[in-house]
């Protein structure tokens, strides 16, 4: 190469070089899910809010601010007293992302570190004034109630600061050591009554059927002293059959018994049924 072209080459180095990177520093890029709010040091943070790509800016004059906003998930944790004066310690997942249209607000109000500023401090607020409205027993029986009122007034609180929520939702719950125990000696004392009521409940029961079994032996008792009234020798004669008819079937099935003696009695021999008709 010609001295001619490096001296050309070396005169126009710098101001090539200087007119590159004012374009570079002219450009900025916004990223997928990011928001950029820039700063004027003229007119401050300007009332725009840059979406996805490749945008422009003056050099020097102005600086991008890019933020993230994807919803995020943010636990809040506190412990206050119910009503009736109950300790309870309460865990919030809170979802959670800036309002796009009002972001250059935010950043203008709390900078970046907007969630440490606001979530914190509202969590606690909200969650301290909710449980305070309800009594510990409350807190466990109407607890969708108690997180759809959280939900409520924390949406309001967050919107003061610029702030969409998506999903409010409690993860844990639990109190002071006293009213667990109470909590569990009521537990206890409730299934100790219920088995002594099923105890009772089985004893009447017990009472009434063997009322019932007395009842009916009374009633047979009387059929039969009835029929024997009415039938006289031949009901007598007939369950006389059936007995003989039974100890005949019991000796034929014993190994032991060879001989039947007659079921005549008398002067023939003895009698299986021990003179039962006379």
């Amino acid at each position: 190469m010609s001295t001619a072209a490096l001296e050309t080459l070396a005169k126009w180095a710098v101001p090539i070089g200087a007119i590159v990177s004012g374009v570079q520093s002219s450009m900025y890029t916004v990223g997928g899910g990011e928001r950029a709010v820039i700063y004027d040091r003229v007119s401050g943070t300007l009332p725009i809010v840059k979406g996805e790509g490749t945008h422009f800016l003056i050099p020097w004059i102005q600086k991008p601010h890019i933020y993230d906003v994807r919803t995020k998930p943010r636990n809040i944790s506190t412990t206050t007293g119910s009503r009736d004066m109950q300790m309870v310690s309460l865990t919030l997942r809170v979802l959670h992302r800036p309002v796009e249209s009002r972001l250059w607000r935010l950043h203008k109000q709390y900078g970046k570190d907007y969630e440490e500023k606001s979530l914190p401090g509202i969590g606690n607020e909200v969650l301290k004034s909710v449980v305070a409205q309800f009594d510990a027993s409350e807190l466990i029986t109407q607890r969708d109630l108690v997180s759809q009122r959280i939900r409520e007034d924390l949406l309001k609180r967050a919107d003061e600061f610029h702030l969409e929520l998506e999903d409010v939702s409690i993860t844990h719950l639990s109190f002071g050591k006293d009213f667990t125990d109470a909590v569990e000696q009521k537990v206890i004392a409730q299934q100790e009554a219920e088995r002594a009521r099923f105890i009772v409940d089985k004893a009447e029961q017990e009472q009434l059927a063997a009322v019932i079994r007395a009842e009916g032996e009374s009633q047979a008792a009387n059929l039969l002293s009835n029929a024997y009234k009415k039938s006289g020798q031949a009901h007598l004669e007939l369950r006389r059959i059936e007995t003989s008819k039974e100890i005949a079937t019991s000796l034929a099935s014993a190994r032991n018994v060879t001989y039947l003696p007659s079921s005549k009695g008398g002067n023939n021999g003895p009698s299986m049924l021990l003179n039962l008709g006379q």
